[in-house]
């Protein structure tokens, strides 16, 4: 049985590694990932991880994972930070309020099935000086992240209080894609 990862996300490739999976294929999916008007960010991140499994192209006995993380404050739905202007206005927003990070993994089986299941967890920031939001944008790695933060890196020490999914936080909710590489016939211990 091989597996292929539809994604280009290092920490996704990282935490599959966690559960002793090496995929067989990396494949990066190409998708409008721009919100639909009006859609809430549960439905967004489903979807997502749902389109980007369906844009990549199995082979005869391949297992497909794929998954999407979007953080969301209240109904907004904070993307990936494209500069450091959108990142500090992120991190303003997450400054001193809780926020969900949801993140949708779909596993697609060697007999074409598709199952999703999502992660949603919920992260409390302290609340943030302008300072340091300054000197965490400086560091580069909330760039391209979505809320404008990697929980796996400085902004870890920035967290007063969290519920859920570490993994999920991070990109790839470890416990709903081993119970859906099982459930695909994936062989996991």
């Amino acid at each position: 049985m091989k597996l292929v990862l539809a994604s280009s996300s290092p920490r996704r490739l990282e935490l599959l590694g966690r559960l002793g999976v090496t995929p067989d294929r990396i494949i990066s999916p190409d998708i409008d990932e721009a919100p639909r008007k009006a859609e809430l960010p549960r439905d967004y991140v489903l979807r997502m991880a749902q389109e980007k499994a369906a844009a990549v192209e199995r082979q005869d006995q391949e297992i497909l994972v794929a998954g999407d993380t979007t953080v969301a404050v209240g109904r907004r739905i904070l993307g990936q930070a494209s500069d450091a202007a959108e990142q500090r206005k992120f991190l303003e927003l997450v400054s001193g309020r809780r926020h969900h990070v949801m993140s949708a993994v779909c596993v697609i089986a060697a007999d074409g099935t598709a199952r999703t299941k999502l992660s949603d967890s919920i992260v409390k920031f302290k609340r943030f000086e302008a300072s340091e939001i300054e000197a965490y944008i400086a560091t580069g790695e909330g760039q391209g992240k979505a809320g404008g933060y990697a929980i796996q890196g400085q902004a870890e020490a920035l967290v007063t209080w969290m519920s859920g999914s570490y993994s999920g936080i991070m990109g790839l909710p470890l416990h709903e894609t081993r119970n859906l590489l099982i459930s695909a016939g994936y062989p996991l211990g």
